[in-house]
């Protein structure tokens, strides 16, 4: 009926976690506070690594409070890549989410963000990226080093993929439901940091339409990065091969089809 209320939809915002402790609950009480405040039918899934630090308990403690968390635990360190397709996929198949985030629990990514997000989503697109590196968009607290490895990713990233998006390495990202149809996340093999790049290049491969939003990504100030050197590495393994992969299909477009017999 004209003027009716359009139904909101169910959201569903995944968050890996490893030795999280000291960000855990200002992360959920301050995500909590958005979804009340914008009344969004919010759903928040935690999926703990056996964190020795006691974040997996902490988690628990919030969802009793809460009634609206679900908490994963895992029998040890597994890898991002894993983490987030776990909580997806039960989402996805258990809670019936019409939208998924993805996002970190040391408050890097602000849950403010998730409105703005959710309008750009609803305005036709399949996934939204949070972007620090567009126009609006920024980063705050980042020594050089670190500066300069993200920077550096996602040139690599961008020009061996062929992918026109500033910031390919931000996990603050949202999808459509739908957009689960066609990125098979069986075939998402990286784990680590590389998670990001190989989602965002076979979301682009299958036509998916993604959009870009600026976003203030605010360094940790509790806690220590996930970030080392082994995960720059399999970084750059993952891009490479992936750039192989573009090669190939590039090349089989390319080879005339044999002709079958009448």
């Amino acid at each position: 009926m004209e003027g009716e209320e359009k139904a909101k939809p169910r959201i569903c915002i995944v968050v890996p976690t490893y030795n999280e402790k000291e960000n855990i609950e200002a992360f959920v009480r301050t995500t909590e506070k958005v979804l009340k405040d914008y009344g969004l039918d919010g759903h928040i899934i935690i999926v703990d690594d056996n964190s020795p630090d006691g974040t997996g308990e902490i988690a628990e403690e919030l969802a009793r409070e809460y009634g609206n968390i679900t908490v994963i635990h895992r029998r040890g360190k597994l890898g991002l890549g894993s983490a987030l397709k776990q909580g997806f996929k039960l989402a996805i198949s258990k809670l019936n989410a019409d939208v998924v985030f993805q996002m970190d629990a040391d408050l890097s990514h602000d849950p403010r963000a998730i409105p703005d997000m959710l309008d750009v989503l609803s305005s036709g697109y399949d996934v939204v990226i949070g972007s620090r590196y567009m126009p609006g968009g920024g980063v705050i607290g980042w020594p050089p080093l670190r500066w300069f490895v993200s920077k550096g990713a996602n040139l690599l990233g961008r020009g061996l993929l062929g992918l026109r998006f500033r910031d390919i390495t931000n996990g603050f990202r949202v999808f459509r439901r739908e957009a689960f149809r066609l990125l098979d996340l069986s075939e998402v093999k990286a784990d680590g940091y590389d998670f990001q790049v190989e989602t965002l290049y076979r979301c682009a491969s299958v036509g998916l339409k993604v959009r870009e939003v600026p976003v203030i990504f605010r360094s940790r100030t509790k806690g220590k990065s996930k970030i080392r050197l082994l995960s720059i590495a399999s970084f750059i393994k993952t891009t490479f091969s992936l750039f192989m992969e573009r090669l190939r299909k590039r090349r089989s477009r390319r080879s005339p089809q044999p002709i079958e017999n009448a």
